[in-house]
């Protein structure tokens, strides 16, 4: 592997951790797949995965509404079909796991399906016609800039569930959810669009197949929700696109307990933060679901995750649900912890903690061995060299850092105290999700 090629899977780990994020992972069904990355084009061979592959986007960046009528829109930068699928029944839940959402960026949430003729793994996405399943846009405007969807999936461990309706016919859809940044829509083109697409693999008894429009139409760029100044008091948020399908199933996202602190290995990488289950009830009962989800979160949370054998990019998760409710406006999501910590000394097996590979072990693969091996001072470049007293005061170094490593410090010692360091401060309360940069 080039060194341009090291630096740009280090650049997509740094990129992951500080930007806006991408959707690392899925649960459906039950069972956990993983996203795309952007790094996995470095990867021989790539992993199969149920998200839209997208390799331009290293940067998590966004599309802006001047390229609304273009095909980027609809599924990202350059995206193509995944070469697999979540499947799900009709009325089931999926969420959806992004790596990150700055909280700077407050906007709508949307979902959209869009069915495939046959196979979605080959699809055209330029003749897909979505129909909208999920919107969530101004929630409270308050305090100024108010309080938005997006304040909801941070506060739900940068989660979103969405439910898949139960009167859709069975077949190969194209999930496209999206949340659209508007922190400077108040100027045209101010907008920032961030798609991302999952394969899904419907069951149904339903025979409903409603009508939805092209991606490249989805959106105007002087739209009223994509046009307009959140920096001044609105009483009301028009979310863009088209109108809700009428058997659209609308989630409430609430959070009545943190997940676990242990990643969980999946194909060719790590996906950080255990996996949850939803469990929906009608919107009557609302208040009896809140009274006993102290004790859903605590004896009826399974403790374990385990890899599904048969498929490398899912994770088995059993099922903890209370009966549903056909035919509901609104449903109350639980969040439970699903997966106990791998640093803790209740780990299943050796074997369940070896599967376990880090972003940062995946770095260091693919460093070259004797990049890893080679003192710090040695490895750094002609006049680098550690100057009497550190780096402070010296104008010619004043882009390295201003104390010097210990003597003998090796790239793989550096490495490995990032990682140690980013595992102690996820326990601090910080979701170690943010740090998944494979």
């Amino acid at each position: 592997m080039s060194i341009i090629q090291t630096a740009a899977i280090v650049g997509s780990f740094v990129a992951s951790v500080a930007a806006h994020g991408h959707i690392q992972g899925v649960v459906a069904a039950g069972v956990f797949y993983e996203g795309y990355n952007p790094s996995f084009q470095y990867y021989d061979p790539a992993p199969i995965v149920v998200g839209w592959s997208d390799p331009e986007d290293l940067g998590n960046g966004f599309i802006p509404p001047s390229n609304y009528s273009g095909p980027d829109i609809i599924c990202h930068l350059g995206a193509t079909p995944a070469g697999t699928s979540a499947k799900v029944a009709a009325g089931g839940v999926v969420e959806l796991q992004w790596t990150a959402w700055p909280s700077s960026h407050h906007g709508p949430v949307l979902d959209y399906l869009a069915k495939c003729s046959g196979d979605c793994s080959d699809v055209d996405k330029t003749t897909l016609e979505f129909f909208k399943i999920d919107e969530v846009g101004l929630i409270d405007d308050t305090t100024v800039p108010g309080t938005w969807a997006t304040d909801q999936l941070i506060a739900n461990n940068n989660s979103w569930t969405v439910t898949i309706p139960k009167s859709i016919a069975a077949g190969n859809y194209v999930l496209r959810h999206e949340i659209i940044a508007l922190h400077s829509a108040e100027e045209a083109d101010g907008a920032q669009n961030y798609p991302q697409c999952i394969n899904l693999e419907v069951t149904s008894s339903g025979t409903d197949t409603p009508a939805g429009t092209l991606g490249e139409k989805l959106y105007t760029e002087d739209a009223a929700g994509i046009l307009i100044n959140i920096y001044e008091s609105l009483s009301t948020y028009k979310i863009p696109g088209p109108t809700l399908y009428s058997g659209a199933v609308s989630m409430v996202q609430t959070t009545v307990a943190i997940v676990s602190d242990a990643p969980v290995s999946s194909g060719a990488s790590t996906v950080w933060g255990a996996t949850t289950t939803a469990a929906t009830t009608s919107a009557a009962a609302t208040s009896a679901a809140a009274t006993s989800a102290a004790a859903t979160s605590t004896s009826a949370a399974p403790s374990t995750s385990t890899v599904a054998s048969s498929t490398p990019s899912s994770t088995s998760v059993p099922a903890t649900t209370s009966s549903s409710v056909e035919s509901i406006a609104t449903v109350q999501q639980t969040t439970v912890v699903t997966a106990s910590s791998m640093y803790s000394a209740s780990t299943s097996s050796a074997a369940a903690a070896s599967s376990v590979v880090s972003p940062i072990a995946s770095i260091v693969s693919a460093l070259p061995s004797g990049a890893l091996t080679q003192t710090i001072p040695t490895a750094l470049p002609t006049g680098g060299a550690y100057p009497t007293g550190g780096f402070s005061g010296n104008s010619s170094l004043s882009s390295v850092p201003s104390k010097a490593l210990p003597a003998g410090f090796t790239m793989k010692d550096l490495l490995e105290w990032v990682q140690y360091m980013l595992k102690q401060l996820s326990r601090e309360g910080t979701h170690q999700r943010d740090f998944s940069g494979h």
